[in-house]
């Protein structure tokens, strides 16, 4: 012990040294500077003086003598005129009854020092027989009332406060707490704490810093407790709070004598254990537990950051593990759900009469409710008032809204008794959907901060809602883009067709009577109407976005059935190396050929030839069309002939060089055009040239009338 006894004195001598130069340097500071830093800089110097005395004190006289309980009060009447300054003023006053503890407390202070002042300037000592109980005393009331105080200031004034002023506060309540803990000790134990007793200045020393950093221009940003680590601090004070509790019951007993001690031992044994099954084992146990506590110590219900952060989390998050929490609707639900601790949800859709009918569920069994509705009147009302309806309370009777409008809820919700909440989900005044929530397993009444967090939380999911739902609706927008798409191009290509059959039919008046005509116009008769089932399938839905399947395809053959559907309208010139095979999809050249065929006829006059010629360059595979017609202008090619809707011939629908070209890229291919005004044009078709077989292809020109 008398090394604890030396080890006590060292440390109240270098706190009396501490305490001792801070004073001295907050004498040294910029007055004007430390009244823009802190509102009491006056009562900060004297705390630090009062601290320096009380250190001196407990160095000369051991912390538990009566001439320390006396330079105690004195301490503690400066700490609290330093609490009323610093935490209240004129603007924002210090309610009464928190005035009346701090005077009455101030008082017991200032009549514990006047006495123990008197009793030492005439006897020399104070005695610690009679003395030293009574200021013992004074000491717990005022360390039990400084503890409240500090509690009522920083949480009335830490908003416009910098948090090295706010750790002065704590220092405060650090040293008095500690106070308040060994002093209960002595009490209970019968005889005084003394190791605790002797390590007091050490606990001073911990609060020194604070001094410093309270008249320095550091700490303006806020710190604060997660919801998280608040709770976690409550739960621990309140296992601390117990053990106290214990240890009152065991004192009394032994006071009491007989077998009471061994009774509390029992009772405490059981009520922890009692306590400890009920929150492991019931869920509703634990969410009545945070209810409390979110009720009774915290400001708002909500820790707005976390539910925040979790809401958007599951409204973004996707399929995960395949239980269904993929699908967008059943996230919304799990999403409100989960804000208000609601075990469940339903989401109801509206269906194409407008009434909303039940999309999806999460944590909630399929019973009754699979065809219920919510109607149209109901619809309605939920989407004009934006009321967020608390089913309890119609069920008590309260059937209108806010604003006085019937409510107008079906009776399958209100017979429902796992419904508690019904939230209409609005996008920009339009009802997207409807989430019923399940009752939680503590049922409670809605007030303005739940209904607050629902409505901004619904708006946010009906966002993501409206977003879905926009990219469903575009999905479906560029489906008939692209059916429409394909049926101009159809169309391009029956207004060819049908100019083949409308010369064909006027050739027919002429030539009927010949045979080879006759045989002739059946074959290309056939030709039409095969190519009109082509144009057909194309526009089944089974085509859409039909990939081009890319093989060996021989040239030849397909610049001569070009060839022969065109022969009713014009004889081409086909000239194709021997062999020649691309690397592409048949039926897509064949629609470039016929595109730039027919583009070159209408150009030329009906006695100029039009040639088809096909050769092979390095890689690639070179189809010219050439014509002798009026040829167009550079101008024109580079900014108008490859436009959709753009053509020269009257009744043109000026898509066949745009597919043309469409196709063509499609298949890793190119067109070029070479033209002059007067002098025809030259269009190219570069195609990838397939590998070589057996045979090697030459340049030797077959010609085919």
């Amino acid at each position: 012990m008398s090394g604890l006894v030396g080890l006590s004195a060292i440390l109240a001598g270098l706190s009396f040294a501490g305490f001792s130069g801070v004073t001295l340097w907050l004498l040294t500071r910029p007055r004007a500077r430390m009244a823009a830093l802190m509102p009491s800089f006056g009562w900060l110097v004297a705390a630090a003086g009062a601290m320096a005395l009380w250190s001196a004190a407990t160095w000369v006289y051991q912390p538990a003598s009566p001439e320390a309980l006396v330079a105690r009060a004195l301490r503690n009447a400066v700490m609290l005129g330093w609490l009323g300054a610093t935490f209240w003023n004129a603007r924002a006053p210090m309610s009464r009854p928190l005035r009346l503890i701090q005077r009455l407390l101030v008082t017991f202070c200032l009549v514990a020092l006047a006495f123990g002042a008197t009793v030492w300037l005439r006897e020399g000592s104070v005695p610690a027989a009679w003395a030293a109980p009574g200021l013992a005393l004074v000491a717990m009331i005022v360390a039990s009332g400084g503890l409240l105080l500090v509690d009522s200031g920083v949480r009335h004034g830490s908003a416009g406060i910098r948090m090295p002023v706010l750790a002065v506060a704590g220092g405060f309540a650090m040293l008095w707490a500690y106070e308040l803990n060994f002093q209960l000790i002595g009490a209970l134990a019968g005889k005084p704490a003394m190791t605790l007793m002797l390590l007091l200045p050490a606990v001073a020393l911990l609060a020194l810093p604070t001094f410093v950093l309270a008249a320095m221009d550091v700490g303006r940003e806020r710190i604060q407790l997660s919801r998280t680590a608040a709770t976690r601090t409550i739960v621990l004070i309140g296992g601390a709070g117990y053990l106290i509790l214990i240890a009152l019951a065991g004192a009394v007993a032994r006071l009491v004598g007989g077998d009471y001690a061994v009774l509390a031992q029992n009772l405490s044994l059981v009520v922890a254990v009692g306590a400890g099954g009920l929150l492991v084992g019931s869920a509703r146990v634990r969410a009545w537990l945070t209810v409390m506590i979110s009720k009774h110590f915290f400001e708002h219900r909500y820790d707005y950051r976390a539910e925040w952060m979790r809401f958007t989390a599951t409204l973004a998050r996707g399929d995960q593990g395949g239980d269904g929490e993929g699908d967008l609707y059943r996230r919304v639900a799990r999403a409100l759900a989960e804000l208000t601790g609601s075990p469940g949800a339903l989401l109801m859709l509206p269906d194409a009469r407008g009434s909303f009918r039940v999309a999806d569920r999460w944590h909630w069994d399929a019973g009754g409710d699979a065809d219920a509705e919510l109607s149209l009147r109901s619809a309605f009302m939920l989407q004009d008032t934006g009321h967020i309806v608390d089913l309890d309370a119609v069920r008590r009777g309260a059937t209108r809204s806010a604003s006085g409008q019937e409510l107008a809820i079906p009776d399958w919700l209100v017979a429902d008794t796992r419904a508690w909440v019904v939230v209409p989900v609005l996008h920009f005044q339009r009802m997207i959907a409807v989430v019923v929530l399940h009752r939680p397993a503590v049922s409670r009444a809605l007030d303005w901060e739940d209904l607050d967090v629902l409505r901004i939380a619904g708006r946010q999911a009906a966002s993501y809602l409206a977003e879905s739902q926009s990219q469903a609706a575009l999905s479906e927008a560029r489906r008939f883009d692209e059916f429409n798409r394909r049926f101009a191009f159809i169309m391009h290509d029956i207004k060819n067709l049908a100019s083949q059959l409308a010369l064909l039919a006027r050739n027919a008046e002429r030539h009927a009577d010949k045979p080879e005509f006759r045989a002739d116009m059946v074959g290309t008769l056939k030709i039409s109407a095969g190519r009109l089932s082509d144009l057909l399938a194309r526009l089944s839905p089974r085509e859409r976005g039909r990939a081009a399947e890319a093989a060996a395809t021989p040239v030849e053959p397909l610049l001569e059935a070009v060839a022969a559907q065109m022969k009713p309208r014009r004889d081409l010139f086909v000239g194709c190396a021997t062999g020649l095979t691309a690397w592409a999809d048949a039926e897509s050249v064949r629609q470039i050929v016929e595109h730039l065929a027919t583009n070159a006829i209408d150009a030329s006059p009906g006695d100029a030839p039009v040639q088809l010629l096909a050769a092979r360059e390095g890689g690639r595979v070179r189809i010219d069309v050439l014509d002798q017609g009026s040829g167009m202008s550079r101008e024109f090619i580079e900014g108008e002939l490859f436009k959709p809707f753009v053509s020269t011939k009257d009744g043109g629908f000026g898509l066949g060089a745009y597919e043309a070209l469409q196709l063509a890229q499609a298949l890793g291919g190119a067109i070029d055009v070479a033209s002059e005004p007067g002098k025809g044009s030259r269009f190219t078709l570069w195609l990838p040239a397939a590998a070589r077989g057996g045979a090697s292809g030459g340049d030797e020109w077959m010609k085919v009338a």
